[in-house]
């Protein structure tokens, strides 16, 4: 079976961890920036993401077999002609991702899968008037998605059942996790349900009720200790003896009591100072460059252990 290929267009951290994603499943990968400064420190950042991946034994190969499937081009055509899918990374601007989709609509083959990263923007606002618009698609990744393998794909009115199907098999092959947002809504799903969480945190804050060093607690050593290895649903399921139905008869009273009485955050500058002075305490902003790699590292430990555990169910 040929292995897909794949453009990537945009050599930000978010481009440059998709090439190592389709790289290190096999793929052809060309990459492409219209900034040449970009593309020119692409390979270099994603060779030292590849020997991080590597350290942790998170690839099968010699780092070297990885980074020689991806190759960089200056031109935007030169990189799509021949993709299968085509992964745009460029900046949040409507205008932007619109004049770009037009191009990759003209300059790929037919039946090319055409998706973006954004993580905001709905495939409607930069997709309608193409010829080609039954192939886009939104497929939102985590930050960085060599790290973590969540990927939502969400369509546009228009785009093609079968588009969404065949893209979830091409990220599934690349060992990812897809999930299908079945209609367009702000933010998909992973950020609505941050945002939620975040929202509270920070009413919370606002309110007194903790500092953010402990709201940080909170999250890392209680919610997230379950959250990491499954979902809320499957958490209310298990916390209960008779399941779901036993958990909101026992408990939607309270939660229902909570709702009524949450007062909502509005994000007033007085507050954002004063979380921003006591991160700053605890990090320095010059250091936080460092503790995003801690950061990285951290998750390829976790996913390392979380393979380890599948090797051990298998």
């Amino acid at each position: 079976m040929q292995a897909h290929r794949i453009a990537v267009i945009g050599s930000g951290r978010i481009g440059r961890a998709w090439s190592i994603v389709f790289a290190r499943s096999g793929f052809d990968v060309k990459l492409h920036d219209a900034a040449p400064e970009m593309l020119s420190g692409a390979p270099p950042a994603i060779r030292e993401s590849v020997e991080d991946l590597a350290s942790f034994k998170l690839i099968d190969e010699p780092v070297d077999a990885v980074v020689a499937r991806i190759t960089t081009c200056e031109q935007l055509a030169d990189a799509v002609a021949d993709a299968d899918l085509v992964q745009e990374n460029i900046a949040e601007v409507v205008e932007a991702k619109r004049a770009l989709f037009s191009e990759l609509d003209r300059l790929t083959k037919p039946d090319a899968l055409l998706a973006s990263s954004t993580s905001g923007l709905p495939a409607s606002s930069f997709t309608e008037g193409l010829q080609g618009r039954a192939r886009c698609f939104v497929a939102h990744p985590v930050n960085p998605p060599s790290l973590v393998p969540l990927v939502e794909l969400c369509g546009a009115p228009w785009t093609a059942p079968d588009v969404l199907q065949r893209a979830r098999v091409l990220y599934e092959a690349a060992g990812q996790q897809p999930v299908t947002v079945n209609r367009e809504i702000s933010g998909f799903l992973l950020n609505r349900l941050q945002g939620a969480l975040l929202e509270e945190a920070l009413s919370l804050y606002e309110q007194g009720y903790a500092s953010a060093a402990d709201l940080d607690t909170v999250m890392r050593d209680g919610l997230a200790m379950r959250w990491s290895f499954m979902g809320p649903f499957e958490t209310i399921d298990l916390n209960a003896p008779g399941g779901v139905a036993d958990y909101a008869a026992r408990y939607g009273g309270t939660y229902r009591s909570i709702a009524a009485g949450r007062k909502a955050f509005d994000w007033p500058q007085a507050t954002l100072d004063r979380l921003d002075a006591e991160r700053r305490a605890v990090l320095p902003r010059e250091r936080i460059e460092e503790r995003s790699r801690w950061r990285d590292r951290r998750l390829m430990a976790l996913l390392a252990h979380r393979r380890d555990l599948k090797d051990g169910d298998s």
